[in-house]
């Protein structure tokens, strides 16, 4: 038996059963067999195995590791009690040369075993099901992509592939003009002849295929034929197909052939999946690059997976909403994150992309020595003001540091992080921002987070003054805050209020009678200034 490859194995389980950990020996390792180790056995495997050291968790898996090793077994798979065990096993397993898998505590070892074995015994059966694993993605990435370019370019859009044929196009409303070589394509699902033959006899097609940019084409109202840009898609000399945007009633976006760039280069690595049907190989991207940013997957096992260097410079970019005006989360989520791939993929080649939860991470891999700061910042504001004004989405941004490997990943996100939640609590902060632009912004809600979840923390003075506000609906405390915001000016805290200075005067007065506060002590004004900047 051949056996199967590390990699099309764990795509073919994938991330909700186990998640990669360690490969020091790559993810082309063939797995030939499953065995399952029990914990009263000695420890023990054979060439090629897919170990399960059924009951040994965390350290108690160390034996299994070397004996593996010793034995050139492919994997070890074991249950982790806690994230603290992972460094210990990962260690291990990368000294022994084998590769570990981590198995969801709630995954049942018999089913995993089944698993893992129909997928073996299909291995050398092309035509069976238990080989293939997933088949290609549907066409719907295509078409989110192609609404994206629409969104961006201000224009009409379709992707066709190298024979003309129609893979996606972007939806068209009632007042867009829709000319007849756009029409009679869709309409086919392929251009027409006599139009192909005249894009050839322009020299269209020749010119494409020579050129990495976006190229014009004229309109030409006696054939029906408005202005275009196109652009190819190829993945290295190998062309793809094309992306075509016709103008419509407006005129295209100045960034137009920019956008086009990066939509050719996410295109290809959709229509290269497509092909080999690697849809399962993007999950496993996914779910390593996701494993890296949280800490929790070693940074090997990605380089491994998509050739990069460990040791060249990577910074982490964050993203997230500042609101959504009321529209379907979910659908912002995906236009955004098409926008912010698009823009990502314009600039950087490698650029990986990992949606968590409500924000989206952008990892910037094999960045080259010394590029400036400022460079970065203008990546990112470019994405920032393109959600604005073609999705009329706010977005906030992140730039954590350039750190000098893949290793320092996590501590690259967990910054970018920092300042995303500074933001997030209010406050004049800019919408793109790097931790120097914000260090003060981000220590004081770093310290509010804390009086936020340790009330033990809090002056029960302040806690009984906001009390008293939502009891009375007063706004004793808010004026005090002001009052202090404002350095003791009693007219400036006033304006800022809208209401008299005598007004102010009094509540100011009125909270020290009823709390027995004395900010004319700065331990209480400072305490003051904090504890009352918690939300209610």
């Amino acid at each position: 038996m051949t056996g199967l490859p590390l990699r099309q194995l764990l795509m073919s389980l994938g991330e909700p059963l186990v998640e990669l950990q360690a490969a020091p020996a790559g993810l082309d390792v063939p797995v030939r067999h499953v065995s399952i180790l029990d914990p009263e056995d000695p420890p023990t495997a054979a060439p090629g195995e897919l170990v399960l050291a059924i009951g040994a968790r965390g350290r108690a898996a160390l034996p299994a590791l070397r004996a593996a090793g010793r034995a050139r077994a492919a994997a070890v798979a074991v249950k982790l009690d806690g994230p603290g065990q992972a460094d210990a096993l990962r260690e291990a397993a990368t000294e022994a040369g084998v590769a570990l898998l981590s198995v969801r505590r709630e995954t049942r070892w018999e089913h995993l075993d089944s698993l893992a074995r129909t997928l073996l015994s299909g291995a050398d059966d092309p035509d069976g099901t238990g080989g293939t694993g997933p088949g290609g993605p549907a066409t719907g990435d295509l078409f989110s992509l192609a609404q994206t370019v629409a969104v961006l370019t201000g224009g009409i859009v379709s992707i066709e592939d190298t024979s003309s044929r129609v893979l996606a196009y972007s939806r068209t409303s009632e007042t867009d003009e829709v000319d007849d070589l756009r029409r009679l394509s869709i309409l086919g699902r392929q251009g027409p002849e006599p139009y192909l033959a005249k894009l050839r006899e322009w020299g269209v097609f020749s010119h494409l295929r020579g050129s990495e940019g976006a190229i014009e084409i004229a309109a030409h109202p006696e054939l029906g034929i408005r202005r275009r840009l196109a652009i190819a898609i190829r993945s290295g000399a190998q062309p793809l197909g094309t992306i075509w945007v016709q103008e419509g009633s407006h005129p295209l976006t100045d960034t137009a052939e920019q956008a086009l760039v990066g939509a050719a280069r996410v295109a290809a690595g959709q229509l290269v999946r497509r092909r080999r049907e690697l849809s399962a190989d993007t999950r496993l991207t996914q779910t390593l690059l996701t494993g890296l940013l949280e800490g929790s997957t070693g940074p090997q096992s990605l380089a491994t997976h998509l050739g990069l260097d460990l040791r060249r410079p990577v910074t982490v970019l964050a993203y997230a909403p500042a609101a959504t005006d009321g529209r379907d989360a979910e659908l912002s989520r995906e236009e955004v994150t098409g926008l912010i791939s698009v823009h990502t993929a314009a600039r950087h080649r490698g650029a990986l992309l990992a949606p968590v939860d409500s924000r989206v991470y952008v990892l910037l891999p094999e960045l080259p020595p010394g590029l400036p700061p400022a460079t970065l910042r203008d990546w990112t504001r470019e994405t920032v003001d393109a959600a604005r004004d073609h999705l009329a989405i706010p977005l906030r941004a992140a730039i954590g540091p350039t750190v000098p490997g893949l290793a320092d990943v996590p501590a690259s996100r967990a910054q970018a992080d920092r300042i995303l939640d500074a933001m997030g609590r209010g406050g004049v902060v800019p919408d793109v921002a790097a931790l120097q632009d914000v260090q003060a912004e981000v220590l004081v809600s770093e310290v509010l987070a804390l009086l936020q979840d340790r009330p033990e923390l809090r002056d029960p003075r302040l806690t009984a003054l906001t009390a008293y506000d939502a009891r009375h609906h007063t706004r004793l405390a808010e004026s005090v805050l002001a009052y202090l915001d404002a350095l003791g000016e009693v007219r400036t805290a006033a304006d800022a209020l809208h209401i008299h200075p005598n007004t102010l005067r009094y509540r100011v007065r009125r909270a020290e009678q009823l709390t027995g506060l004395d900010l004319a002590q700065p331990q209480q004004r400072l305490l003051a200034m904090l504890q009352l900047r918690l939300p209610d």
